[in-house]
């Protein structure tokens, strides 16, 4: 198990290889595997890439995210010029139903709302608009309609799971109950983690993932 004081060096050399950010803005802290970011970065899409970038680091048990977006004077923009923006985004992206999702912005901070099928749906829908220019921020609430459960979730999660190199499935247990799937048990890596609940969000008839998976190095 690495030590706070390796894991914090490792995690500042992630953030200086990744060249989507500049890490200077990002302050760093360690406490028994927690890694806490703060700092500013210049937008939306950096934020969201930090954590990203942090969550590849072996030795990471969880991340405390407190990053605040501070847009230079080029990249301000009323919030009328965003949600145009962002309408125009959602309509040519493919992959999201944009009758169905509701925008609204408040001080440069996106909310999605509304209802669709699918999530990668809902995914998609935060994803065309995070890199908008003026972007401060995204809350995504649109919610999944539920489909129909059926026996074959829980297989066709672990399947998927086994499927992944990276991923040792023999440690994950999972329930499934109309569509809510519980994952329980431990994993490796906080990446590790993700996958799994990217795993059991990708299965269909998945609308909702409680992930209760501890991360033992």
């Amino acid at each position: 198990m690495k030590s706070d004081t390796q894991l914090h060096k490792d995690v500042l050399e992630e953030l200086k290889w990744e060249p989507s950010l500049s890490e200077k803005e990002i302050a760093v802290a360690v406490k028994d595997g927690v890694v806490t970011l703060g700092g500013y970065v210049q937008s939306y899409a950096e934020k969201r890439a930090a954590e990203h970038t942090v969550s590849r680091v072996a030795g990471v048990r969880a991340i405390a995210e407190d990053i605040k977006v501070k847009l230079p004077t080029s990249r301000l923009r009323s919030d009328s010029e965003i949600a145009h923006a962002a309408l125009n985004a959602l309509k040519w992206d493919i992959e999201v139903p944009d009758e169905l999702i509701k925008v609204k912005v408040e001080n440069g901070w996106i909310t999605l709302d509304g209802s669709v099928d699918y999530f990668y749906q809902k995914n998609a829908a935060d994803r065309c608009v995070r890199f908008l220019t003026g972007v401060k921020g995204v809350t995504n609430m649109v919610s999944v309609k539920p489909g129909v459960a059926t026996a074959q979730v829980n297989r066709n999660i672990m399947d998927a799971l086994k499927r992944r190199a990276e991923m040792d499935a023999g440690n994950i247990k999972v329930d499934s109950i109309d569509g809510k799937v519980t994952l329980k048990g431990s994993v490796h890596s906080w990446l590790e983690l993700k996958e799994a609940e990217n795993a059991a969000w990708a299965t269909p008839g998945v609308w909702s993932v409680d992930d209760r998976l501890a991360v033992v190095p």
